[in-house]
């Protein structure tokens, strides 16, 4: 079901955007230098305006992933720390299981386990 609902938002949208980028097929000229506004010679790149839009939304997908993954940085040392708690709970709860069952072996040690009660 939730497979269905991806592909009826997803397919007219690309569907959308195909049509909008091949609407926009012009060449464009992006200049890399906004202060001089074309009157210097400056660096620019004459590209299809569809080829500018693809470009910007890979750019701001990368910065957004970037982001993100700084701003988890804090649940990711967590999660180690976390971990690294866990083992060691489990290399201490097989000491305690493994004395356990030496002192339920031994006879004279269950023995001096027994608590007496002074009279």
């Amino acid at each position: 079901m939730r497979g269905l609902l991806k592909l009826l938002i997803l397919v007219p949208l690309a569907l959308i955007l195909v049509a909008f980028f091949m609407a926009n097929r012009q060449i464009v000229i992006l200049h890399f230098d906004p202060i001089t506004g074309g009157d210097l010679p400056s660096p620019q790149l004459p590209a299809p305006l569809y080829w500018i839009m693809i470009g910007a939304v890979i750019v701001g997908l990368i910065f957004g992933w970037a982001l993100a993954w700084l701003d988890q940085g804090r649940h990711r040392k967590s999660l180690r720390a976390a971990k690294a708690q866990l083992e060691n709970l489990r290399r201490e709860n097989e000491a305690l299981r493994a004395q356990n069952t030496e002192l339920r072996l031994s006879p004279s040690a269950a023995a001096a386990a027994v608590p007496t009660r002074a009279a």
